[in-house]
C-alpha cells in the first residue's frame, strides 16, 4: 500500500493491524507525507509523492470514490490476475482531499469501497480486510460466505 498520511495509534491502526497480521505475506505500507495548501495543491503534491514511490512496472490500483465497486469475488480475481502475471499490486490511498487525476490516470484499476466517502485512515483497515477476504476466497477458506447477499 502507498498511502498518504502517518497513521497514529488508535482504532484505525488497530483495525489495520488486526487484518494485516492475518495476511501472508503481510502487506507493507509506505506512507507519503500529507501536503498543505489549497485542495488542488494538496492533491498535486501528494500525487507527486505517491507516483514517485510507485515502481514503474507495478499494477497500480487507486482507491477512489469514482472507481468501480467490485464485489469481493471480483476483487479476489483482480488480485489473482496481477499475481499470476508476476506483478505485485500496489494500492494507492489518497489523503483527505482525495487523489489527483494524475494518480487515477496512471492506475491500471480504479476501485471504490462503495459509494460512501470513508476517512483515508479507515480505508487502510477496510482494504486489509478485503485483502484477507480475497486470500480466503482464493484458498477456499470458509471466512467468506459467498451465499450471503
Amino acid at each position: 500500500m502507498l498511502a498518504v498520511g502517518r497513521m497514529k495509534a488508535g482504532p484505525e491502526a488497530a483495525l489495520y493491524a488486526h487484518y494485516a497480521a492475518r495476511l501472508r505475506p503481510p502487506p507493507e505500507v509506505t506512507e507519503i507525507p500529507e501536503a498543505r495548501g489549497s485542495a488542488a495543491e494538496v492533491r498535486r503534491r501528494e500525487a507527486a509523492g505517491l507516483l514517485a514511490t510507485l515502481p514503474e512496472d507495478a499494477v497500480a490500483i487507486a482507491l477512489d470514490l469514482g472507481g468501480e465497486a467490485p464485489d469481493s469475488e471480483a476483487f479476489a480475481r483482480l488480485i489473482a490476475r496481477a499475481e499470476e502475471a508476476g506483478k505485485q499490486p500496489f494500492f494507492l490511498i489518497g489523503g483527505a482531499e482525495g487523489l489527483d487525476p494524475s494518480v487515477t490516470t496512471r492506475a491500471r484499476h480504479v476501485i471504490a469501497l462503495g459509494p460512501m466517502t470513508w476517512p483515508h485512515f479507515l480505508v487502510r483497515g477496510m482494504l486489509a480486510e478485503q485483502l484477507y477476504r480475497a486470500q480466503a476466497i482464493r484458498a477456499g477458506h470458509p471466512y467468506h460466505r459467498a451465499w450471503r447477499p
